[in-house]
């Protein structure tokens, strides 16, 4: 069953970007290890889903040079970045070759063995418990099985296309 309604017009792709821009969010690296080799993305598209049990959600765009990795993984780590950190995002979120992403960061194994950042605002190590494809992107669901928080808790946000500290 379809629940679109197709009488009205489907907003167009730079619209709906310029308002999206408009919704702040923090900035993440979310991590994996598959194959022995760890992979990892910028993504600003995670949500928290419940806390019973501790649940949240990052969508992964299907065409990332990282997908095959995380569609083939039963954990990852959600790591919120702190101010300071922005050359960290940049080298996830750019062209950066998926083995060189890791030279930035100082990068340790978690307990399911995805990288966690060690100075993270906070992260999120997760088991994937469920996967949903929706146009471009997949969306996978994380049940929380530890959270690491640093002391100092400052989050890096990103909105209008631009970081501000928090």
């Amino acid at each position: 069953m379809s629940i679109v309604d197709h009488r009205f017009d489907i907003v167009d792709k730079a619209r709906f970007r310029n308002g999206m821009s408009r919704l702040g969010s923090a900035v993440n690296v979310v991590t994996t290890r598959s194959g022995g080799k760890r992979y990892g993305f910028t993504a600003s598209a995670v949500c928290s889903v419940s806390d019973t049990p501790a649940t949240l959600l990052v969508c992964i765009n299907r065409a990332s040079s990282c997908f095959h990795a995380f569609a083939n993984t039963r954990h990852f780590c959600v790591n919120t970045l702190m101010p300071g950190q922005e050359h960290i995002s940049n080298h996830f979120g750019g062209k950066t070759p998926i083995e060189d992403r890791f030279a930035l960061g100082e990068w340790r194994e978690g307990l399911t063995g995805a990288p966690v950042l060690s100075n993270a605002s906070v992260s999120f190590e997760c088991e994937l418990t469920n996967a949903v494809d929706e146009a471009t992107h997949r969306i996978l669901f994380g049940r929380v099985i530890d959270i690491r928080e640093n002391e100092e808790r400052a989050t890096l946000l990103y909105c209008m296309r631009r970081y501000i500290s928090a």
